[in-house]
Formats: structure tokens, sequence, C-alpha cells
């Protein structure tokens, strides 16, 4: 009996593949890649709530008294923890003279104003007023009503990841000219992967694709895919995509190595450049886990290997925010096919 490939890739996290087929030999694509079909799939994710969550940056910037401040669409946000390490935050403007509290330092829990030293504790104080905030251990969140518009909710919606204690996380930033929606649309077609990524991607196959159902379930990409480690040597892996939210795209490993873990595409609407464009903030967060006994020494080498993990989803991120940016010059000229 031919053995299942799932169960032998549970046995033998890596493969060697028997041949390297020539890039330009590879199945072409295009045709299953329907941009009526991936377009669709954007439409349902921005239909789902969000509560007007946005993604900050990684949790681990709040550590060592410092505080984490982005720019989200057109509001300047800053987010630390006060003195019982509760994350809190809010305008990233003093109330006082303007000054940009995200170059302020926190002493105490306090956010001191490097201007004239106004401090706050993320209780309201002398017309500055807080922001919902949450932080899920691996990134840091900020609620704003007036930027989403739609009913609140009191939590981000949230993938189901592995257990943090038995995983590593990494999170990757990297700033585009395009709109959230580009950024979905990129991660919401697999298609590209094996063509446009082969330092990274072979034999990649879409398994399933949605069938327009509303709930997110329902709706992902069903993708068999090797990760390539070196030379003929690879991971398979399969894996499935959905979008829980209007602005975020999950990867589950579902079998293979590393079954259970996710990457997490973010994507957080900056405001205008100087010329106008829209710029847009991808935040990935990588949280990987394994069942082998092994993968303790990997939690214990985790300071090493997070500026690698950064560095991998960096090199994959400069090809995708080039996707995504012409996939919004040609939007916003009236270009773009379909």
């Amino acid at each position: 009996m031919k053995p299942d490939p799932a169960s032998r890739r549970a046995r033998l996290p890596l493969s060697l593949r028997r041949r390297a087929l020539p890039w330009g030999q590879q199945r072409p694509t295009w045709r299953d890649a329907k941009p009526g079909a991936i377009a669709a799939a954007v439409k349902r994710a921005q239909a789902r709530p969000s509560g007007n969550w946005y993604v900050v940056g990684a949790s681990h910037h709040l550590d060592g008294g410092r505080p984490l401040a982005q720019t989200v669409a057109g509001h300047e946000v800053v987010v630390w923890r006060d003195a019982e390490g509760r994350t809190v935050g809010g305008p990233g403007i003093c109330p006082h003279l303007g000054a940009p509290l995200k170059d302020s330092p926190v002493t105490c829990g306090r956010l001191m104003c490097h201007w004239h030293g106004l401090a706050l504790d993320g209780t309201p104080y002398a017309g500055w007023s807080p922001w919902p905030v949450h932080d899920d251990g691996v990134l840091v969140w900020v609620r704003l009503d007036e930027v989403g518009g739609e009913p609140p909710l009191d939590a981000p919606v949230l993938p189901v990841r592995p257990a943090p204690a038995g995983a590593v996380s990494a999170v990757y930033t990297g700033v585009g000219t395009c709109e959230p929606e580009d950024v979905l649309a990129n991660r919401l077609d697999p298609w590209h992967g094996a063509w446009f990524h082969p330092y990274s991607f072979v034999d990649l196959t879409v398994l399933d694709t949605p069938r327009g159902r509303p709930d997110e379930e329902g709706d992902g990409f069903t993708v068999d895919v090797s990760f390539k480690v070196a030379g003929r040597l690879v991971v398979p892996v399969r894996a499935v995509f959905t979008a829980p939210e209007p602005r975020t795209v999950v990867m589950h490993i579902t079998q293979g190595e590393g079954a259970g873990s996710v990457v997490e595409t973010h994507a957080t609407p900056l405001g205008p450049d100087e010329r106008g464009r829209p710029r847009t903030a991808v935040v990935e967060a990588v949280v990987a886990a394994s069942d082998r006994a092994g993968f303790a020494l990997v939690r214990r080498a985790a300071p090493v290997l997070r500026p690698l993990i950064r560095a991998a989803a960096g090199r994959l991120w400069r090809d995708d925010l080039a996707y995504a940016e012409r996939r919004w010059q040609l939007r916003s000229t009236g270009r773009f096919p379909g």
C-alpha cells in the first residue's frame, strides 16, 4: 500500500526532491488565479467585523521601558506599560504644546514628555484621553472608533494560535504605498507563491478555493507547498489561508511539520504620504510550534532565531509589497484589469 503523504510528512519533517524543475517549466497558474475569485475573497473579508481594532506593532517593543508608537489612519498613537504592567495608550500628541510622545521615555509607568516633563499614567489628564488598547502577547492593538465607524468590540478578532509557552514568535513590519485591500489581495492569491518567490516555495498546488461562504471558517484557500531549506531539501506542508477580519489574512499550517503554527498578516492604514498617496504597514506575526521533543531546543534559541525569521519575512515582503503597490497604482489610475 502506498504510504499516505500526510503521515510521511508527520514522521519526516524534511524531504529530498527527486529533481528540481526549472522555474520556467513549472505549471502555469494564471488560469487558476481568477481575478474575480480573488476580488470576491477580499470583498468578503472587508465585510467582516473588526470592532475598529488596528495593529500598532509587536508586544516586545514595550519591554525595557519604551513606548510603542505608530500613525494609524492619520492618528498618532502611543502605547506603553503603566506601573502595574498594564498596556495603556492614546493620542501620540502631548496636550501641552503638541510634542511627539513617541520620543518620550517611560519612567515608573508614566510617559514623560521630553519637552516639558508632563507625565501621563494612562488615565485622562490635562486634555489627554486614553484609547482602548489590547496586548495579545504577540501584537499590540488600538481601537479607533472614530476611524473604523463600526460597532466596537471589546477585543480584536484573533485567530487561534499555538499556546505561547510552547511556541516561538517573531514580528516583521514593512511599509508600502498601497491600501490594506492590496495587501489582502496579495495574501489571498496563493497561486503566485512558487512563481514570484522561487527562493522560498516550490511544488505549490492549490487544493481548494472559497465557495463564496461568508463565514471565515468555510472561506479559505487550501494549499500544498514545500518550503525550501537548501538545495533539494524542502519541508512540505498543507496550509489554509483565511481572512478573519477586514485587515488580516492568516495562514494556518494544518498538516506537516509545525502543524498548528500560524503566520498572521495584518494591514494597518497609516495615512497619506507627502504626495497624498496611501501608506500601509504590513505587520506579520509568525507563531511557530511543533510537537517534536527537539522543539524545546528551538524555543531556547528563540532570541537568535527571531532576527532570522524577520529577515526571511522581509525578503518575501520586499517582493509582495511591490505586488501590492503595483496593484494600487493600477487601481488608482483605472488601469487594473477586470
